[in-house]
């Protein structure tokens, strides 16, 4: 069964993850949680299927103040497919050397932040201008992607850099360069792909290390609860003081 077959496919990503990444993820974390401890952000970007991971660590419930989602929304909605914000015009605009530095003047940085940047192939020209930009400004850069699979592929940016070599720290995804994964026959194209399940599984794995370093250190995490939960009567008032904490920050007070 090809059911069968992705979801093998999917628990070999997520075991390769966890015993070849974690130092890498640890190291990761640390960096985060500097910036989270120091009242800064976690800046969050990717392009694509790569802005998935970054819905899914915040807002949302179990996550925490400290991550600044940046979604560049004609590089995330596509889902018209043709037409306005269609597939051609997205493929085409995250290969726009230039781009990138012209998202980041929407933002306020500091030296003390981190860019956490998600990019499969770590090829394409937006996410290396925020990469190269980030790092100008004297933030930490944290890559999640294909590392191993792309190295011997050549960048789109005339830097001559893909991603990967540009952070101070790459957490592998250990997805195959192709992205999916089960064969069909007579097919040229594969089906089930495999990065964003390994992108969430690496989030999370980060995101609960990070938690684990500040409480250790003694921070007080705003965590989104659950608002749905009979019987929680005070759900409403953790999540009323979480988003009070994201606006006192993201004001700079």
């Amino acid at each position: 069964m090809l059911a069968k077959q992705w979801i093998s496919n999917a628990r070999g990503v997520m075991d390769k993850i966890e015993a070849t990444q974690m130092e890498h993820i640890q190291k990761a974390a640390a960096l985060m949680a500097e910036s989270i401890a120091a009242g800064r952000w976690v800046h969050t970007f990717g392009c694509g299927h790569a802005t998935l991971p970054i819905e899914e660590m915040y807002p949302r419930i179990g996550g925490f103040v400290g991550f600044h989602p940046m979604l560049e929304i004609p590089l995330t909605f596509f889902t018209h497919i043709t037409g306005e914000m269609g597939v051609h015009q997205f493929v085409f605009l995250e290969r726009v050397e230039g781009y990138g530095k012209e998202i980041m003047k929407g933002y306020q940085f500091d030296a003390r932040d981190t860019m956490w940047l998600f990019s499969h192939s770590g090829i394409n020209n937006v996410n290396i201008d925020i990469a190269l930009e980030a790092g100008r400004l004297g933030m930490k850069v944290v890559v999640f992607g294909s590392a191993a699979e792309f190295a011997d592929k050549k960048t789109r940016h005339s830097s001559g850099k893909k991603i990967f070599e540009l952070a101070d720290v790459v957490v592998d995804t250990c997805v195959p360069a192709q992205d999916a994964s089960v064969p069909l026959t007579n097919h040229v194209d594969k089906i089930g792909p495999v990065s964003t399940m390994a992108f969430v599984t690496a989030v999370w794995m980060t995101v609960c290390t990070v938690a684990e370093i500040l409480v250790e250190k003694g921070h007080r995490l705003y965590i989104h609860p659950s608002h749905n939960v009979p019987g929680d009567t005070t759900a409403r008032q953790r999540l009323d003081e979480a988003l009070a904490e994201y606006k006192r920050r993201i004001a700079g007070v």
